[in-house]
């Protein structure tokens, strides 16, 4: 139950002709602090709760727990959730051994594009795609817990 990822900003659209899904999500926080976090989302026709721990120091591993629940609990739940709900499309794109999620924000984080690569270790290498620009991993202004409250339009 320990989540290995490193997230990178995007430098160009080019992800999006790679992509052999994509889809929309939208998530709130029913508690974001930096302590843990609890994550409903809606993503496809399913909804989830989720539950992340602390970042180690480097922003690598955390805790992360998951279940899946109805539509209609997780409506009501994102009803309950702090102010600035998160909105965003999905990408996936398959290069080598890895798969990296792209979200493209919207609403007050609109113009932010992110994309992660979750790991089986922290020191596993990867291949870099050519539009993966500057790593933002560890840099909580990039949390999707953050990005509700303080959003990229903001900065």
């Amino acid at each position: 139950m320990i989540e290995i990822e490193r997230k990178f900003l995007v430098n160009s659209e080019a992800f999006k002709t790679e992509a052999y899904n994509s889809y929309a999500i939208k998530q709130g926080f029913l508690n974001s602090d930096k302590e843990r976090t609890v994550r409903v989302r809606l993503k496809k026709e399913v909804g989830y709760i989720t539950v992340k721990g602390k970042s180690t120091s480097n922003g690598l591993s955390r805790f992360e727990w998951e279940k899946e629940i109805t539509i209609t609990e997780a409506e009501s739940l994102l009803k309950l959730c702090e102010q600035g709900l998160i909105d965003k499309t999905r990408y996936e794109v398959k290069l080598g051994n890895h798969t990296f999620e792209i979200d493209e924000f919207y609403g007050d984080n609109e113009g932010l594009v992110i994309a992660e690569v979750e790991l089986n270790s922290e020191s596993e290498s990867f291949k870099r795609p050519n539009w993966l620009g500057k790593e933002v991993t560890g840099d909580p202004k990039y949390y999707n817990s953050q990005l509700s409250k303080k959003p990229y339009n903001k900065w």
